[in-house]
C-alpha cells in the first residue's frame, strides 16, 4: 500500500473517525512521552523527592474531584446539547462554578494550615502550586471537551501535545540547575500548565461574559454531585490493589504487581480515547433519533478493543522482558486478567455513557461504590492467601460485576424513558466477552509454549483479515 492510497483511505474517513484516530494517536503519545520520561526523574531525584512528588500527583487527582465537581466531563458533553443555543455562557458559567469552588477551599485550607499540612503531608509552597493548578485547570479541560465534542482535533492535538512536550522539557531542566528537586519538579510542570490553561481560562470568560447563572450551576451540581463517591471509588478500584500489597505481602511485590499492572492498562489510553470521540457521537444520535446508528458504529470498536486486549496478553513475555527485565519475568502471570479487565473496562463506558445522557448519575455511583467494596474486601483475603497474583484476577472480577452492573443500569435508563431497544450489540458483546476470558485462561496456562501463543495470535489475524470488509464497513458507517 502506498502513501497515496493511505492519504485517499484517510480523506475517505468521516470526521468522527479522524478525530477518534487522532485523539487515541496523541493520548499515547503524551503518555508515552511522561512514560519516558519517568527514568529521568527517578534517576536525577531522590527517591523520596519523587515519592513527594507523587503524592502531590495523587492529592490533585483527589482534590480536583472536589473542586472542579469533574464539571468538564460527561455532564459538560450533555450539556452542549440541552443548551446548545448558548454554548459560550454556559461554559463560562461552568468556569466560574470550579472557579468558586477552588477559591473557597484554598480559603478553607488558609485558615488551618498547620492541620492540612499533617493532612496531605505537604509543605504550604507546594500546596499553594496545587491550589493554582486546581483554579486554572478546569478551563483547559472544558476547552478540550468542546473540541472533542465537535471533532475539532487540530487544535487539541497541537496544543495538548504542545504543553506535554514543553512540560517534560523545562521540567528536566529545572531538576537538573535546582538545588530544591521537588519544588522545581512541581513549579515547572504547574508553571507551564498554568500558561497554557491560563490564557483558555481568560478566553472562556471573555467569550462567555458569564460567572454566575443559577440555571445552570443547578444543572451541573445536580449531575455532577452524586458521582463524587462513583469518582472516588473509581480511584479506589485503580489504586487499592498496589497499595494493599506494599502493606500486606511487601513492596517489592507491589514492583512486580505494578509493573505488570501499568503494562496491561496502556490499553487504558487507547480505550479513553475512543471513548472522548464516541460519547459526543453517542449524544448526537440519541439527541438526532438516530440511535440505530450506535450499534453499527459500536461494533467494530468493541472488536478491536478485545482484539488488541488479546494482543497484549500474548506478547506479556516479550514486553516485560523489553520494558522491566528478566527480574519482572514472574510478573507476566499478572497481566492476563489485568489485560481482560481493560476490555471490560471499555464495556462499562459504553453502558454508563447512556446512563450519563439520561442523567442516572444515581446509577453510576451505586455501581462503583459497590464494586470498590467488594475490590477491598477480594483483595484482602485473595492477596493473603495467593499472594499479589490474586490482585489482578480480583480486579478482572470487579470490572466483569461493574459491567453487568452498568449494563442493567443502562436498561433500567431506557426503559425509565420509554425505550426498550438495546442501543448496543449484546450479543456480540457476550460472545466477545466469553472470548477474552477463555484467551485469558490459555494464555496463563501456556506462557512457557511459545507455539501455541504465536498460533493463537496468526488464527485472530486470518479471522481480522477474513472479515476485514465488513469490519470496514463498520467503521466507515461512523458518520454524522
Amino acid at each position: 500500500m502506498n502513501i497515496t492510497t493511505i492519504k485517499e483511505k484517510y480523506g475517505a474517513l468521516s470526521l468522527p473517525v479522524k478525530a477518534s484516530l487522532w485523539y487515541t494517536v496523541c493520548n499515547v503519545i503524551n503518555k508515552g512521552l511522561a512514560l519516558l520520561s519517568t527514568p529521568i526523574f527517578t534517576r536525577i531525584m531522590t527517591e523520596e523527592q519523587y515519592g513527594t512528588f507523587s503524592v502531590f500527583q495523587s492529592w490533585y487527582s483527589i482534590l480536583i474531584i472536589f473542586t472542579s465537581l469533574n464539571v468538564f466531563l460527561s455532564g459538560y458533553q450533555k450539556g452542549l446539547i440541552l443548551y446548545k443555543n448558548d454554548i459560550r455562557r454556559f461554559t463560562s458559567a461552568q468556569l466560574g462554578l470550579t472557579t468558586t469552588i477552588t477559591v473557597f477551599a484554598f480559603a478553607l485550607y488558609i485558615l488551618n494550615v498547620p492541620f492540612w499540612t499533617k493532612v496531605f503531608e505537604l509543605p504550604p509552597v507546594l500546596m499553594c502550586a496545587m491550589f493554582i493548578e486546581l483554579l486554572l485547570m478546569p478551563a483547559l479541560e472544558l476547552w478540550s471537551a468542546q473540541q472533542r465534542f465537535d471533532y475539532k482535533y487540530k487544535k487539541f492535538v497541537a496544543l495538548t501535545m504542545a504543553m506535554s512536550v514543553v512540560s517534560i522539557l523545562v521540567g528536566v531542566i529545572a531538576v537538573v540547575t535546582a538545588s530544591y528537586k521537588v519544588e522545581a519538579r512541581v513549579f515547572s510542570d504547574v508553571g507551564i500548565k498554568a500558561i497554557f490553561s491560563g490564557i483558555v481560562f481568560v478566553l472562556i470568560f471573555i467569550t462567555g461574559k458569564c460567572f454566575y447563572s443559577k440555571e445552570y450551576w443547578k444543572y451541573s451540581i445536580a449531575f455532577n454531585l452524586p458521582l463524587i463517591p462513583h469518582y472516588l471509588s473509581n480511584y479506589i478500584l485503580n489504586q487499592s490493589d498496589r497499595v494493599m500489597i506494599g502493606r500486606m505481602v511487601g513492596n517489592s511485590q507491589a514492583a512486580y504487581y505494578s509493573v505488570a499492572y501499568t503494562i496491561s492498562t496502556v490499553m487504558v489510553l487507547i480505550t479513553n480515547a475512543i471513548n472522548s470521540s464516541l460519547t459526543p457521537y453517542i449524544y448526537k444520535s440519541i439527541a438526532s433519533d438516530e440511535k440505530g446508528k450506535i450499534k453499527k458504529a459500536t461494533r467494530p470498536l468493541v472488536i478491536l478493543v478485545a482484539g488488541l486486549c488479546v494482543v497484549t496478553m500474548a506478547f506479556a513475555p516479550e514486553v516485560i522482558r523489553v520494558f522491566a527485565g528478566k527480574k519482572y519475568m514472574d510478573a507476566i502471570y499478572v497481566i492476563p486478567p489485568v489485560a481482560a479487565s481493560v476490555f471490560f473496562i471499555f464495556l462499562y463506558s459504553l453502558f454508563s455513557t447512556i446512563e450519563y445522557y439520561y442523567q442516572k448519575t444515581g446509577f453510576i455511583a451505586i455501581a462503583t461504590c459497590v464494586c470498590a467494596v467488594l475490590n477491598l474486601v477480594l483483595n484482602y483475603f485473595g492477596i493473603k492467601m495467593y499472594g499479589y497474583y490474586a490482585a489482578g484476577y480480583t480486579t478482572l472480577i470487579c470490572y466483569v460485576c461493574l459491567a453487568f452492573f452498568h449494563y442493567i443500569f443502562y436498561k433500567k435508563a431506557l426503559k425509565e424513558v420509554g425505550n426498550e431497544e438495546n442501543m448496543y450489540d449484546v450479543k456480540l458483546i457476550v460472545s466477545l466477552s466469553a472470548i477474552v476470558i477463555a484467551i485469558m485462561i490459555i494464555m496463563a496456562l501456556t506462557y512457557s509454549q511459545t507455539w501455541i501463543r504465536y498460533g493463537l495470535l496468526i488464527a485472530i489475524v486470518c479471522v481480522s483479515i477474513i472479515f476485514k470488509n465488513k469490519i470496514l464497513e463498520a467503521i466507515l458507517a461512523l458518520r454524522k
